[in-house]
């Protein structure tokens, strides 16, 4: 990376490159990793991970270039973290299990913001603002349910889902106005985040089930699209019936083939 960033010698695109060009390629490597993780594909997680590596590797060369930090700092100051925040494992100290883990594990974050000067003491400190925001949602209701600020079971998010849908229901019987679409906007943004919030209390992580979705509406609309070739014709031009009969051929094929 030293070489490519080489002002004389290196590469023209690299030499461009800043921290924010590059934060796109940091999030976009660390999803082909999870995407490698859902198809189990030991040797493409392998390369994956490589790529998000070089990530790391290209941030801290450009940190190095402006005297801030370098590559080894990078490790040094995640294997302080490690020692720090597992004292139950490094220090001598006990903890009951993974849930009083993750409990201390909080608290540490929140001594640390403190001592680096944050004043914030809300709940909901220290959520990063970059992430993506369904994960940000999650992360709101886990702060707000550590203080007790939750449903206490997924019978009451489902009845809170039916009424956000009823809600969205009778904005899109509205007339279009330029405040009805806000007024959707919000409203569909309440689904989400309800929906956001079931995940949550069903264990199920929001992003690979959603990631699971789409793999499967792709591969369902993969095989209409074959099957409409093996009869000559194609997907474009047809009634949604004579489309919608071949998306249940092609869930069917999926339950035979199970």
């Amino acid at each position: 990376m030293a070489r490519l960033r080489d002002r004389d010698s290196g590469c023209p695109w690299d030499l461009e490159q800043d921290f924010a060009s590059i934060a796109p390629y940091t999030i976009e490597e660390a999803y082909e990793v999870a995407d490698a993780i859902d198809r189990n594909d030991l040797g493409d997680l392998k390369d994956e991970l490589g790529d998000l590596l070089l990530q790391v590797v290209f941030h801290a060369q450009m940190a190095k270039e402006q005297g801030a930090f370098d590559f080894g700092d990078v490790v040094a100051a995640i294997c302080d973290k490690m020692l720090r925040r597992h004292p139950h494992v490094f220090a001598g100290a006990t903890v009951e299990d993974a849930e009083a883990q993750t409990r201390e594990w909080e608290a540490q974050k929140t001594r640390e913001r403190q001592a680096a000067g944050d004043a914030d003491t809300s709940a909901l400190a220290g959520i990063a603002r970059g992430m993506p925001e369904w994960q940000k949602a999650v992360k709101l209701q886990s702060r707000a349910a550590r203080v007790g600020f939750d449903w206490p079971g997924p019978a009451p998010v489902i009845a809170k889902l039916h009424e956000e849908i009823e809600e969205v229901r009778v904005e899109f019987a509205q007339a279009a106005t330029a405040d009805n679409r806000e007024r959707l906007q919000d409203e569909i943004g309440d689904v989400l985040f309800v929906c956001a919030n079931l995940a949550r209390h069903a264990k199920v992580d929001v992003g690979a089930a959603l990631r699971h979705a789409n793999l499967k509406f792709e591969r369902r609309f993969r095989s209409m699209e074959a099957m409409a070739a093996d009869d000559g014709t194609a997907l474009q031009g047809m009634t949604l019936e004579q489309q919608d009969e071949y998306w249940n051929r092609a869930k069917g094929l999926e339950r035979v083939s199970r």
